[in-house]
């Protein structure tokens, strides 16, 4: 990807977001957030699992404000981008400075 260098507060560009929609539409949700909501477990596995594979679905459930609160917060306490938000579907990036090569959505799907 053309954007290794991104920070990870900083909103991927149009191309990279593009990019990352088409990867992320054939992968399953790695953690789902119920009606207990966000927890330290739950930030723990987010945490995880962006360090691992930099690209991630997240299933949330709730209502639309619910739902919302949630991705927010967990962009601000993992320092992730929001990439699509649909429904109840929330996909996130971080950028991995050491990516495992066999992890990285982002390296496994890269054309």
């Amino acid at each position: 990807m053309a954007d290794a260098d991104m920070h990870p507060l900083e909103q991927p560009d149009a191309a990279l977001r593009r990019r990352c929609r088409q990867i992320a539409h054939h992968l399953k949700p790695v953690v789902q957030i119920g009606d207990a909501g966000l927890n330290d477990g739950v930030l723990a596995e987010l945490d995880r699992a962006l360090t691992d594979h930099e690209l991630i679905k997240v299933k949330v459930v709730g209502d639309k404000a619910a739902r919302s609160a949630i991705a927010n917060a967990v962009t601000a306490n993992l320092r992730s981008a929001i990439v699509q938000q649909i429904g109840g579907m929330l996909v996130l990036l971080r950028r991995n400075p050491d990516p495992n090569p066999r992890l990285s959505n982002l390296l496994r799907f890269s054309r």
